[in-house]
């Protein structure tokens, strides 16, 4: 295992010396695949890949989101679009999309000869899985949760993307009619200070909790009755289906991978980003009818199988078996 220092702006000067020490890996080693993933160590593992895979080598990118879809900025089209579309057909022998959105586009504009769709990168059952009544009860106990709380869970990178600040500001309208509400939110970030601030101006102290960065975040869900997450841009959303995996409804807001994830007022609920009145009653919504929780639930959990780690594993190894196993080349 080597630790490399990619940037995610093209601009870092860390990426330089990410591509120094990829070319002198790929030169030191015989390797017969090589796999990467997020756009700058997709766009520098290619570059640093080009002479060995006039080899030989086979070189997958797995794309975790690109940086243009439908409503994304100019400079998104106009940056990333380009290059993608170039590394693509040039020096990728397959591309693997996560989402059904990025897998149009991919195919719409034939970024690459080879396409293949797997469904997101696995989430693990075997460690997000529903509990009983008690069994949550015991777990909140452990916590220090509150019992008869109804908890929500948002369990992300504190960031101006992640939009945190949507589900503060909503909690605000909640507890005027559910009192015993409560917010948990689990990560670190840049944002943490606003936060604290925007908890404090509304008054929400006993309401919101920022739990900070968590490696048990498995046993918050489980303890929890509802997960949320309010992205601005979602390349599929891991925490949306390790909540899913729980048999927990969700609040999310509109973008490709929650609108993928999430049948709106079936296994939850699907709002527009920064519309914190709506935000508001779908999280009232499930706050004050514990049937429609188990309901939406049930079906959250239904949906998740697909998912799973394991589910996703047999997809991959069906994309090696197909490209780096048996040398196929195969035409879309």
């Amino acid at each position: 295992m080597f630790d490399l220092p990619f940037g995610r702006s093209p601009l870092d000067k860390t990426n330089l010396s990410a591509y120094k020490m990829l070319c002198k890996l790929i030169r030191e080693n015989d390797y017969d695949v090589i796999h990467c993933n997020t756009p700058m160590g997709g766009i520098i593992t290619r570059l640093a890949a080009r002479k060995v895979r006039k080899k030989g080598t086979t070189v997958i990118y797995t794309a975790h989101g690109f940086h243009f879809y439908k409503g994304a900025s100019k400079v998104g089209w106009l940056l990333f679009y380009p290059i993608e579309k170039i590394f693509g057909r040039l020096w990728t022998d397959c591309l693997i999309t996560i989402c059904d959105e990025d897998e149009k586009t991919a195919r719409k504009h034939r970024m690459c000869r080879n396409i293949r769709r797997i469904h997101g990168v696995g989430a693990r059952a075997e460690r997000f899985s529903p509990v009983n009544e008690e069994e949550k009860k015991a777990l909140r106990r452990e916590l220090g949760l509150d019992e008869s709380a109804v908890i929500c869970l948002c369990t992300g990178e504190l960031n101006a993307n992640k939009n945190q600040k949507q589900l503060v500001e909503a909690t605000k309208q909640v507890i005027s009619v559910c009192p015993n509400f409560c917010l948990l939110c689990a990560g670190i970030g840049d944002t943490e200070l606003v936060l604290l601030s925007q908890i404090e101006a509304l008054g929400l102290q006993n309401s919101v909790r920022l739990l900070g960065y968590r490696t048990d975040v498995e046993r918050f869900a489980q303890a929890s009755d509802m997960v949320a997450s309010v992205s601005l841009r979602e390349g599929l959303g891991i925490n949306i289906i390790e909540g899913m995996l729980c048999a927990k409804p969700a609040v999310a807001t509109h973008n490709r991978g929650h609108n993928e994830l999430i049948c709106d007022g079936v296994s939850g609920y699907l709002v527009n980003p920064n519309d914190v009145d709506a935000t508001a009653k779908a999280l009232t919504a499930l706050a004050t009818q514990a049937d429609l929780r188990e309901q939406m639930g049930l079906a959250a959990k239904e949906r998740s199988a697909v998912y799973s780690t394991q589910s996703v594993m047999r997809e991959v190894e069906q994309i090696y078996n197909e490209f780096v196993f048996n040398k196929v080349k195969a035409v879309k």
